[in-house]
């Protein structure tokens, strides 16, 4: 149902190549990227966290944000209506003293 994976999330210099950087951020443990607008996202396998972490280093680029996280496999659509239910739900969870994290695979 999820994929544990490395996200780094950082802003895209306006000199990077990405189809350079993805060649040589691939020996660093880097799986995939996504673009955003001007932030980028790059995933890796949660063992490569501190490798992928070290890539970033070593090529100069600055870290907006790096952690682990849990990526749905296979997303599920729901109704407006049955959504409404969903999120109430979810904030119940987020709001608990005792829940760390909440994952979803909503679409």
């Amino acid at each position: 149902m999820f994929d544990r994976k490395t996200v780094v999330e950082f802003e895209k210099p306006e000199a990077l190549d990405l189809d350079e950087f993805e060649l040589e951020m691939i020996d660093y443990g880097m799986d995939s990227y996504e673009v955003d607008e001007n932030t980028v996202y790059a995933y890796g396998s949660y063992t490569d966290f501190g490798t992928l972490a070290k890539g970033f280093e070593e090529k100069g680029i600055n870290i907006s944000k790096a952690n682990l996280q849990r990526i749905p496999t296979t997303p599920i659509e729901f109704t407006d209506e049955q959504m409404v239910d969903i999120e109430k739900l979810i904030d119940k969870l987020e709001d608990d003293d005792d829940v760390q994290a909440v994952y979803t695979n909503l679409a």
